[in-house]
């Protein structure tokens, strides 16, 4: 398997993303993702990113520039944390979640399989659509 991958954006810039040692997920120059973060083969972490300490990055999920994945949280499969968004500490997000464009899910949130938090809304830690509130 490549140790590297280069990816040409909408704009003509090309990004290269190096294998995490921890998973083999990919991981662009200029994010920063813990040497204890999973990041599965299949997953993408793009430019500017954090992803904390613990934290498990699932197959076919993708983290987004200024998305911050708090330490110990969970993603599940195919799950895309939008442009900025933040996932607190000990979140669980089941399979296919989708958090939208700076969105914060609340720590130790749970948040079932096929759940979308809207763009700038806040995800309690209930994952019924009506606890969540606009972000400030």
């Amino acid at each position: 398997m490549k140790r590297y991958e280069d990816l040409e954006h909408d704009d003509g810039t090309v990004v290269r993303y190096r294998r995490h040692d921890n998973g083999d997920g990919l991981v662009a120059a200029g994010a920063l993702v813990a040497a204890s973060a999973y990041v599965a083969p299949s997953a993408w972490v793009d430019p500017g990113a954090e992803v904390g300490a613990n934290v498990h990055v699932g197959d076919h999920s993708w983290v987004e520039p200024g998305a911050k994945v708090q330490a110990g949280a969970r993603l599940g499969t195919h799950v895309h944390v939008g442009r900025g968004a933040i996932v607190g500490q000990d979140a669980r997000l089941g399979s296919r979640v989708t958090v939208g464009a700076g969105a914060v899910v609340d720590s130790r949130a749970v948040l079932e399989s096929e759940t979308m938090v809207p763009a700038r809304t806040v995800a309690h830690r209930s994952s019924r659509a009506s606890a969540w509130t606009p972000a400030a």
